[in-house]
């Protein structure tokens, strides 16, 4: 029995192998890839489709909502106004809202900051200091003011999952740099948050595509030490081809065998790359002091080392590495402060302030911050307004119009962009979705967000599907 390939080859002198090649050359021409390629080197670097800005992208992920109005988008209306009840012409039905809730000040003072003069509170001191550096987004709209499904909404680009992480896109239009490490890779702090693994899964792409997990306490990755001589593991391994080989020529779709075999080479690889990457010891102590990796606080401690790797994976060739948030009360949403706002922002701005602040400055020094995206998002804003104003009173979801930042990557710095109302209430200049949002960071890596697709289920997806535009206006 012959597989379609070898059928192919030896047909008609090759010209079936060599008409087949061509037809999927022509298909894969608009993803800038060579299918045939991808499948023996899933995560080969691939050409993009046009002159990149950006290279690869650390995204920082501050799960559960931080207050825009708290941050970034100062509203004095809200002081002025506290305790007066919002009324029935500010109520949404997106967001948490009720007429007889009340609007509710920012406990912080705002400062322009920097040559640029951007607004930025107290709570962040140190990302203060990098102003200059930071593209912020003040007009952000999104669907749902639930959290798993914001989420999914934010890494897939679609409230319900079933559909690859923007990180696994960038993997899948132009592969890895380095072969000894995945492409995108989750600095996780031994929690999964709302929306589940689907965050940063590749569904229906190839599973090489899928992050790889490296957790902050404890062993950074399972089964990474070799378990028996290097000779014996490439016994193993070409066994293990072998088979999955001999598997894939027996079914219709390859691909996700494929991606298994590609996956055990890579995790071979790793073994002696990520324990490296993962250990910052060697690194200066001025470096590790300037992320706070010799903080009291043991929770900032996980965090600044887990920022201090992302430098390092992006330095080695890693295309999308993301941070998460440590809990420190076990909230699965970590910045979700229905209550104790004050206490709690305080408290996960103490975790990340210094090391979001420190990898924008290492970056930069370092020559790498033209060629990064450090992406700073939540899911979701929080409410202007409380049903009460109490010592121990918080704010709610809000979708209808929150904060995000960039910085680097071909984004301008020291600018903001879009507008809320006086309360911060909901959006009334240059709204935005993330869709937008993921259409321009793939504009910036050289990738069209309407040409970059994969065939499933009978149609061609795309990471923003018939949604997005390139926001320009951000652009250097």
């Amino acid at each position: 029995m012959l597989d379609r390939r070898t059928w192919l080859r030896q047909s008609a002198c090759g010209f079936g192998a060599l008409a087949c090649y061509g037809m999927l050359h022509r298909d894969a021409h608009a993803n800038g890839a060579d299918p045939s390629a991808k499948s023996l080197n899933p995560l080969r670097p691939l050409p993009p489709m046009f002159t990149p800005r950006a290279k690869r992208v650390i995204f920082i992920f501050m799960d559960g909502g931080p207050s825009h109005v708290d941050t970034f988008d100062p509203k004095p209306k809200l002081t002025e106004h506290q305790g007066e009840a919002i009324g029935e012409s500010a109520v949404s039905k997106r967001s948490q809202s009720a007429a007889s809730r009340v609007w509710l000040g920012s406990p912080w003072k705002f400062q322009k900051r920097g040559e640029s003069g951007l607004w930025v509170s107290d709570l962040f001191p140190h990302i203060a200091k990098v102003a200059d550096k930071l593209c912020v987004v003040r007009s952000m709209i999104g669907e749902l003011p639930l959290h798993g499904q914001q989420n999914l909404l934010l890494h897939t680009g679609r409230i319900i999952g079933k559909a690859p992480s923007i990180g696994s896109w960038l993997s899948y239009g132009l592969g890895s740099e380095n072969r000894n490490l995945p492409g995108y890779v989750v600095l996780n702090n031994d929690w999964v948050p709302n929306g589940g693994l689907e965050n940063f899964g590749s569904s229906f792409l190839p599973a090489s595509y899928q992050a790889t997990m490296i957790r902050a306490k404890g062993t950074p990755v399972d089964n990474i030490v070799p378990n028996g001589s290097l000779e014996l593991q490439r016994k193993k391994l070409a066994l293990l081809t072998e088979q999955d080989q001999s598997f894939a020529r027996e079914v219709s779709n390859a691909n996700p065998i494929e991606g298994a075999i590609a996956n055990y080479e890579t995790a071979f690889r790793m073994q002696s790359t990520i324990p490296e990457i993962a250990d910052i010891s060697k690194e200066p102590a001025h470096i590790q002091q300037l992320y706070g990796v010799d903080s009291p606080d043991e929770y900032q401690q996980f965090y600044a080392t887990q920022a201090l790797r992302a430098r390092r994976l992006v330095e080695a060739g890693v295309r999308f590495v993301e941070i998460t948030c440590p809990s420190f009360d076990t909230n699965n949403s970590p910045w979700d402060q229905h209550g104790r706002i004050k206490q709690n922002h305080e408290k996960n701005s103490l975790i990340t302030d210094q090391s979001v602040a420190a990898l924008i400055i290492d970056l930069e020094q370092r020559g790498l911050l033209d060629e990064t995206i450090v992406l700073w998002a939540g899911e979701m804003g929080r409410t202007p307004h409380t049903p009460k104003i109490t010592e121990t009173c918080g704010r709610d979801h809000h979708v209808d119009g929150y904060s995000i930042f960039m910085a680097g990557g071909g984004f301008r710095p020291g600018m903001t962009y879009g507008e809320t109302d006086d309360f911060g209430n909901v959006v009334v200049e240059n709204p935005t979705d993330i869709h937008d949002i993921h259409a321009t960071i793939l504009h910036q890596f050289g990738l069209d967000h309407e040409t970059l697709t994969f065939r499933h289920g009978g149609r061609d997806h795309s990471l923003t599907d018939v949604h997005g535009r390139v926001l320009r206006e951000l652009l250097i």
